[in-house]
């Protein structure tokens, strides 16, 4: 079954603690060359069937207005990956 990927990020002028945390365990870990780190979410959206141009417009209003918050949010990418 396709699956729909959708990639949120904060806004860029949005503080992100976890990204933060992240980048400041890094080094701790043996990881080193990385100035800073932003973490957003990932949402797969299973389809039954094909992917018609249909479907893929309600997984961007899903993504504008469910799954994202666009105040602090930005929808970077909806994109269909085949299994």
């Amino acid at each position: 079954m396709p699956r729909i990927v959708v990639d949120v990020m904060p806004k860029p002028e949005i503080l992100d603690p976890q990204g933060k945390a992240i980048v400041g365990a890094l080094p701790r870990l043996g990881f080193t060359g990385f100035s800073s780190v932003r973490q957003g979410k990932r949402f797969e959206l299973t389809v039954d069937g094909e992917v018609t141009p249909e479907i893929l417009q309600q997984a961007r209003e899903a993504a504008e207005r469910m799954l994202s918050n666009p105040v602090i949010e930005d929808v970077v990418s909806v994109e269909v990956v085949a299994d």
